[in-house]
């Protein structure tokens, strides 16, 4: 790992020194080391793909698959396999697809993606936060907080993106990819990947479009396509003409935009459609909105202008010193989501397991939503959460046939005193959040 360490190191030092000219040569770094540090990274329990192979099949045969591997990429004659097609259960019933690559496949984007990631990292907007090394969900809301608090950019573009990674322009993707990396057998291999086959329900397709979902390279791409697109098109071309000051917050494909000036703002909202659109890209008309933060302290519509970022409402309130500042709560919908991922675990679980057991991994739920949504002004929400887990845990123990023997000061007692359940905990105190 030291190796590989000193070896992006000298890519991203090679990126620096070169940042007018696209970067050649970079298929060299991609050895049997870095391939077999891939394998190691990938989940063990991951689906397999359209081969079946699982992570262990493929781990005991590593001596010899990964030299065949490195031969085929660097030969060019390695052939992207399909992706598996499945769908997985989103909110309001609906689904979403997820593509399963085979390991082999997942082995080379990785280290691929290795390679070029100190390229791009070179060149990445701080504003941008998505699957980035050292950047998370967390530092993105506290920038939010910082921005729209602190410097008063209260006008808000809430942006909402229809099906980016499936809309994605191949041709206008490479145009972009040419003004970076001009490596012709990484070039190749990406080419291979962009239009490897999709097998769906038994049918399979070839996509003109998107990037491959499930791969650990599509993070990447997405990145680099909207890198070019929204955030260099903003910070070098728009901001410059705006009246006052403004921001741009992104995580992945969504993003928010801030400005201090209500017209920068409306002019920005009239001309953004159009720079998405010349790209391939498409903003939900009605989810997509201009979101004024300005109200009058105590006015009546004080709380009405909110919008959704990374799992939490956000909504203007007021510190306890009585100055205007942003104030963030689960959103509805992911909270209700969180609920019924936890009455459906508990529904499967409670003849299976002993009481015990069946607590320990309620507590793991709770931790790893706290973990994420324990965030300041969001306690209400949290004890939400906690106290409607307990009601679950109460209707689902008296549904296991027989005698209604669980009542609730027995279910308070089991979860407070014999057994205790997680209680909600602030993992993210920002002194920003309490000027």
């Amino acid at each position: 790992m030291e190796k590989m360490l000193t070896v992006e190191m000298q890519i991203a030092d090679r990126a620096r020194k070169n940042r007018s000219e696209a970067m050649t040569n970079l298929h060299q770094f991609i050895d049997e080391k870095l391939l077999h540090e891939s394998l190691a990274t990938l989940n063990k329990k991951g689906a397999s793909g359209v081969d079946e192979e699982t992570w262990i099949d493929y781990h005991k045969q590593r001596e010899t698959r990964i030299p065949q591997l490195l031969a085929a990429f660097k030969s060019g004659n390695y052939r992207a396999p399909n992706i598996r097609r499945v769908y997985i259960p989103k909110d309001k019933g609906k689904l979403r697809p997820l593509g399963l690559p085979t390991v082999e496949d997942k082995v080379l984007q990785t280290a691929v993606t290795r390679v070029l990631r100190p390229v791009y990292e070179d060149i990445f907007y701080h504003s941008s936060y998505g699957f980035r090394p050292g950047k998370s969900q967390h530092q993105a809301l506290e920038e939010l907080t910082r921005q729209v608090s602190l410097e008063g950019k209260r006008y808000i573009i809430d942006a909402d993106m229809q099906n980016y990674f499936g809309s994605i322009n191949h041709q206008c993707l490479r145009d972009l990819l040419d003004l970076r990396i001009k490596d012709g057998v990484i070039r190749k291999m990406i080419d291979k990947w962009l239009k490897a086959g999709i097998l769906d329900n038994g049918q399979l397709v070839y996509p003109t479009e998107g990037t491959p979902q499930g791969g650990s390279i599509s993070p990447l791409i997405s990145n680099v396509y909207l890198h070019y697109v929204l955030d260099e098109w903003f910070y070098q071309q728009i901001r410059p003409l705006l009246k006052g000051d403004s921001f741009l917050i992104r995580f992945a494909d969504d993003f928010l935009l801030g400005f201090t000036n209500k017209e920068d703002a409306l002019r920005v909202m009239h001309v953004l459609p159009k720079r998405l659109g010349k790209y391939g890209l498409m903003l939900h008309p009605e989810k997509t909105k201009l979101i004024d933060l300005t109200t009058k302290k105590g006015g009546p519509d004080q709380e009405k202008n909110t919008f959704d970022f990374l799992g939490f409402c956000h909504h203007m309130g007021f510190s306890r010193k009585g100055k205007c500042i942003l104030k963030r709560k689960t959103s509805s919908k992911k909270l209700n989501a969180s609920l019924n991922r936890m009455s459906e675990w508990i529904r499967n679980n409670r003849d299976k397991i002993g009481i015990q057991e069946l607590l320990t991994g309620i507590n793991q739920k709770l931790r790893g939503h706290y973990v994420y949504y324990g965030i300041t002004f969001n306690s209400r929400r949290l004890n939400s959460y906690y106290r409607q887990t307990q009601r679950l845990l109460h209707k689902w123990l008296n549904r296991r046939g027989g005698k209604r023997v669980w009542i609730w000061e027995k279910i308070i007692k089991l979860t407070e005193e014999w057994l205790p359940l997680e209680r909600p905990r602030i993992y993210h105190n920002r002194l920003l959040a309490r000027p």
